[in-house]
Order: structure tokens, then C-alpha cells, then sequence
């Protein structure tokens, strides 16, 4: 008997619940920690009265902070907490990725390595395994190291990624296109690769596509245009726009958050693909008014229908991400085909 084929569904497909992270390591925060605390208790009161939540706690300490802000959800059981070992917020990374078997789940996991070295923090490379338990249902953990913020889905045979991630030789050592493509789609199920180069500068995950790009649709992919004449990726999201245009897909846009800076005065990866996608809501990231509301305006009429909830994310990205990089969402059951 032929084994049953895998299908990830897209983040637009029905959700049963969405995982998130509950910041704990203080020390890779610095001053931005209570801050980033806040912002994440705002999106999970949000989420939470659009789906059901269970936060990721990584220490005693963080599940009685997580307990105290969200007290109100939880005792409407819109929200859950689980301690697990965790290195801080970002379970897109260190999380398994939920697929299907035919109409059976199956969580995805993958060799974690802390963004080819950069940031190793202890507990995290068994957060897809904490998270795995809590769900019970069966995992199949690849021997290649991948991130979940490195590729995303449209559903219908197609996966996005980028050169300067997944051939990085801090990854795996060695990769060719060939080597990568085999990979996935041997992994998710896939048909075909959309390769993109580069991701946004000063970006820690060495280019994630959740900061550059997204499918919004089977085919149909959103990216950034830049916004303001000093915007420091401009010709890195012409790059983008073009690359996504050659490779046949139906490509719309929404502006960049333009120039940010941390207390420094270094560019910062700020990002309005860094959005998720819950039960016909998009949570939007937003750092400074300036181009905030054109995203929303611009994400409105890219995908109708949705409600666009847009929340600050300022401290949030000061440890690197944003509201995609920081959840996982768990795909509604699928019926068997009979």
C-alpha cells in the first residue's frame, strides 16, 4: 500500500488553535522586555476572540507573567498555558509544522541549530517536542536543519524560501538547489520550489521568507514596496517584486514600514509580511504611524474579506520578529476522503 500523501494546508485554511510565545529570557531582551511583554498580551487578547490560544511558557516565571496579563482569557478558556522548555518566544523556528496524512495529523520537526549558531539558547531544541506532546498526535522529525519562518505554503504544490537561508552554509553545510528542493519536497509534500534571494538587512534569521514575502492564494503571493526615498531595502524588495513576477505568480504588493531604527541607530528588519493569518483575520505588526495605515489599506484591498487587525510589535521586533515568527497554528481536522 502506497503511503498516504502529505499536504500542509495554507495559513488561510481553518485553524483549531495557534501557539505563541511568552518572552522569559530577559537578558536577550534588554529594555525592550517589558515592553515586548505588553505588546504580545495585547495580540493574544486580540487573537483569542478569533482563536484558541496556548502559550508556550519556558519557565516558572514566565507562565506566572503569562497567567497575571491573560487571567481574563484564561478564565474564559480562550487561552491555555503550558510550561515547556523553551529558549524565548520564536515557535515558528523552534516549533513542529502541522500537516496531514490523507485526513491524519502529523506534526513536522526539524534539526535546530539557533539560526545557523547565532542565538543557541538552551530549550529550544525540544520545543517542538514539548509541543508535540501536548497535542498528541504523531511526529516525524527530518534530519535536516530548517526553520518554519523559511518557507511558506500556498496549498496547492507550492513552497517559498530563500537562497541566502536554507544554502547558507551555517545550515546545512554543503546544500546545492538540488539538495534543498529534494529535501522539501520529500518533507511537505510539494511540487515546486519558489526561490528568492536575499531577506531584509540585519534580519537574525539570515532571510526568512516570512519577512519578505507570503502566498495569499493559490499562485498569488504578496510582497513589499518600499516606502520613503531612504527605505534601506528598496532594492532588495524590487528584487522580490521581480523575482515573484518571473516565477508566474499572480504578485500584489503593500508598503514596507520604511527605515526603522533601534536605540543604535542600526537599521532594523522591520517587516508588514511578518502578519498572521487566523480565521479570516490578519494580525499586522505596526512600528511607527507613518506607513502603517497605507499597509492596512493596501492588505484590505489585497485580500478582501479579511478582517485587518493591526497591533504595535515595536518591542517585539527588538528581539528579532514579529507576530508570525513568534506562533505556529494548529490546521482544523480534515475529513477522510471516502
Amino acid at each position: 500500500m502506497s503511503k498516504p500523501a502529505r499536504f500542509v494546508p495554507p495559513e488561510w485554511a481553518p485553524q483549531a488553535a495557534v501557539w505563541v510565545g511568552w518572552p522569559h529570557a530577559r537578558g536577550e531582551w534588554g529594555a525592550a522586555f517589558d515592553g515586548a511583554r505588553d505588546e504580545i498580551a495585547g495580540f493574544v487578547r486580540a487573537l483569542s476572540k478569533v482563536t484558541p490560544l496556548k502559550i508556550a511558557c519556558g519557565s516558572r516565571e514566565a507562565f506566572g507573567s503569562a497567567w497575571f496579563a491573560l487571567e481574563p482569557d484564561i478564565a474564559a478558556e480562550r487561552v491555555s498555558l503550558h510550561t515547556m522548555p523553551a529558549g524565548d518566544i520564536w515557535l515558528r523556528d523552534t516549533g513542529p509544522i502541522f500537516a496531514f496524512e490523507s485526513a491524519d495529523p502529523v506534526a513536522l520537526s526539524f534539526e535546530f541549530n539557533g539560526w545557523g549558531g547565532k542565538y543557541v539558547m538552551p530549550g529550544d531544541t525540544m520545543t517542538a517536542g514539548g509541543i508535540v506532546s501536548v497535542e498528541q498526535v504523531p511526529h516525524d522529525h527530518q534530519s535536516f536543519i530548517l526553520e518554519g519562518g523559511a518557507v511558506d505554503f500556498d496549498g496547492a504544490g507550492r513552497i517559498m524560501t530563500t537562497k541566502q537561508c536554507l544554502l547558507n552554509p551555517n545550515r546545512n553545510a554543503g546544500w546545492t538547489e538540488r539538495d534543498a528542493e529534494q529535501a522539501l519536497k520529500s518533507a511537505f509534500g510539494v511540487e515546486t520550489l519558489v526561490w528568492l534571494g536575499d531577506g531584509l538587512i540585519n534580519d537574525h534569521t539570515d532571510g526568512h521568507v516570512d519577512n519578505i514575502a507570503r502566498f495569499i492564494g493559490a499562485g498569488r503571493a504578496l510582497c513589499q514596496s518600499p516606502s520613503g526615498n531612504d527605505d534601506p531595502n528598496a532594492a532588495r524588495l524590487q528584487d522580490i517584486h521581480e523575482n515573484l513576477v518571473r516565477n508566474g505568480l499572480d504578485v500584489v504588493t503593500i508598503p514596507s514600514p520604511g527605515r526603522i531604527l533601534d536605540d543604535g541607530g542600526d537599521v532594523m528588519p522591520a517587516s508588514h509580511t511578518n502578519f498572521l493569518i487566523s480565521n479570516d483575520h490578519i494580525f499586522l505588526p505596526i512600528y511607527e504611524e507613518t506607513y502603517a495605515s497605507k499597509a492596512v489599506q493596501a492588505l484590505e484591498a489585497a485580500m478582501p474579506g479579511y478582517n485587518i487587525i493591526a497591533l504595535p510589535a515595536r518591542n517585539i521586533l527588538s528581539g528579532g520578529g514579529a507576530f508570525h515568527c513568534m506562533t505556529q497554528q494548529i490546521p482544523m481536522a480534515r475529513e477522510a476522503k471516502t
